[in-house]
């Protein structure tokens, strides 16, 4: 069973695809959603969850705050699925479910910067459709984003386009995660370019 942990739905119960989506632990989003708090990159945000599956991820921000949220999922079952958690949970004023590949959905602008990106991708999508996405995020983002990458602990960290750093990584028993931010214009005649190593969110 796949619960939201927390905030003005938590403890609501999420449909879950009866195959092919892998949902986030609650003990993992728990603890990743501690540590986006922290950040303060929740609240008031504007969030996209690529390869949502049930929409765990996405949903888990609306309820703990964010003010927009976009789930990206190609499969139709899965986007249904998305879309009556959406409906069950009464968040359709601000969630959207956009039916479709996330390395498509990338291609286009968006409408707005993105505060917060998780990305949730099946363990089998390779590393260069990883690198679109990455790719396709750099530019869409707002300062002070936070872009999550979560993985299979075997896994190797992602290849970092340019325009993204990491600036921290998690373990959570078999799962990996990564934080990313987008890196600080350059500046030619700026002082001061190479303190940006220990990020913004450091």
């Amino acid at each position: 069973m796949t619960r939201i942990v927390a905030g003005s739905v938590g403890g609501r119960v999420l449909q879950v695809p009866r195959a092919g989506t892998r949902p986030t632990s609650e003990r993992v989003r728990e603890a990743l959603f501690s540590r986006l708090e922290h950040l303060d990159v929740v609240a008031g945000a504007r969030v996209l969850d690529l390869y949502a599956g049930s929409g765990a991820l996405g949903l888990e921000a609306v309820s703990r705050g964010a003010a927009a949220v976009t789930l990206v999922e190609t499969a139709r079952q899965a986007a249904d699925v998305c879309r009556r958690n959406v409906a069950t949970l009464g968040v359709g004023d601000r969630v959207v479910v956009a039916a479709e590949r996330a390395e498509r959905f990338v291609e286009r602008p968006p409408l707005a910067p993105w505060d917060l990106v998780l990305i949730n991708p099946p363990y089998d999508l390779s590393e260069a459709d990883l690198g679109t996405v990455l790719r396709g995020l750099v530019g869409t983002l707002t300062e002070g984003a936070v872009v999550v990458v979560e993985r299979s602990g075997r896994a190797p960290e992602p290849d970092w386009p340019a325009g993204l750093s990491r600036f921290d990584a998690r373990s959570y028993g078999e799962t990996a995660v990564w934080f990313s931010e987008p890196d600080e214009p350059t500046d030619a005649d700026a002082q001061g370019a190479g303190d940006h190593e220990e990020g913004v969110h450091g």
